[in-house]
């Protein structure tokens, strides 16, 4: 058992050794791993290390904020199974955008999210023909499985990879028909790789996916013209201040199968965990044009508990 004890603290010793001076004010001696002495409860001592979770994307999975990442939601590691709930808000020029949702992980292996988005039009409602406030609604159902790897621990060149399907289902179908999309539901495939390089304490992803959405689904899928997949990029940098900490950025490349000039979406982000157990992500958010209205720039901000 020390032998595994002091395996397990290695790469986090060697974070603390390279951290910047805030980072290590920030991280206690010998807390990210539990020792013998100090183990107060199973819960405890299968718990992955702050933010190793990620936040929630607005698709609900795990991850950044706008982006999939190959985390498994909750804090519990493989002995055990993790809860993830959140509520996200975007504020934007023209529209705003609200989600909330449920992740489930079960030892670390895999994970089961639901996510309901609320797209209100406000003005812009009136001027596409739909009404003052007319707000898309879309289910999204997710599961992801990690096939290998580890997010923290292991090989430094060898990532924790995971693969996704999201079944997504718009609730505003003759709409999404009308403006051209082929299908009111679809199915999304992700396949992510995350690595956390705790002596440096840079988190890199990266994030394949295969869509037919349009803006996310809440316009539907496909089009008249185009009912193909196409692949999208997805990707993300962060870096960790603290063990409380991170500030990163991601970026999403998303089709325009309704010739409506949807653009590619980019943020910079701050999470923060002020408890164990809540996390605070704020970010600036350009979301490009959507429904021909462009410069869609605002804040994203998120409220995340996860146990």
């Amino acid at each position: 058992m020390n032998q595994l004890l002091r395996y397990a603290t290695l790469p986090v010793a060697l974070a603390f050794s390279h951290a910047p001076v805030a980072a290590q004010d920030a991280l206690p001696e010998r807390e990210a791993v539990p020792q013998p002495s100090t183990i107060g409860s199973f819960t405890d001592y299968n718990a992955k290390l702050l933010l190793t979770n990620g936040v929630s994307a607005i698709d609900g999975a795990s991850g950044g904020g706008i982006s999939d990442w190959a985390t498994i939601a909750g804090r519990q590691e493989t002995q055990g199974v993790g809860f993830q709930a959140h509520v996200t808000a975007v504020l934007l020029p023209d529209y705003l955008y609200q989600s909330h949702g449920l992740s489930v992980g079960i030892a670390d292996r895999l994970e089961l999210s639901y996510a309901r988005q609320n797209f209100d039009t406000r003005e812009v409602g009136a001027a596409l023909g739909l009404g003052r406030g007319y707000t898309f609604n879309q289910d999204i159902f997710g599961t992801k499985v990690r096939l290998f790897g580890d997010v923290v621990y292991g090989d430094e060149l060898l990532p924790q990879v995971s693969a996704g399907v999201q079944y997504k289902r718009s609730l505003d179908g003759p709409v999404v028909n009308a403006v051209g999309a082929a299908h009111d539901q679809g199915l999304d495939f992700t396949l992510s790789a995350t690595k956390l390089f705790l002596s440096r304490s840079i988190l890199v992803n990266t994030t394949a996916r295969l869509t037919k959405s349009n803006q996310n689904g809440l316009l539907g899928f496909g089009s008249r013209a185009n009912d193909r997949y196409a692949l999208q990029f997805e990707g993300a940098v962060a870096y960790q201040f603290s063990r409380r900490f991170v500030l990163g950025s991601e970026f999403r490349t998303k089709p325009d199968n309704l010739g409506l000039g949807e653009d590619d979406w980019l943020d910079i982000f701050a999470a923060y965990a002020p408890t164990d157990n809540l996390t605070l992500t704020a970010a600036y958010a350009d979301l490009g044009s959507i429904a021909t209205f462009g410069g869609q720039r605002g804040a994203f901000l998120q409220a995340q508990i996860a146990f």
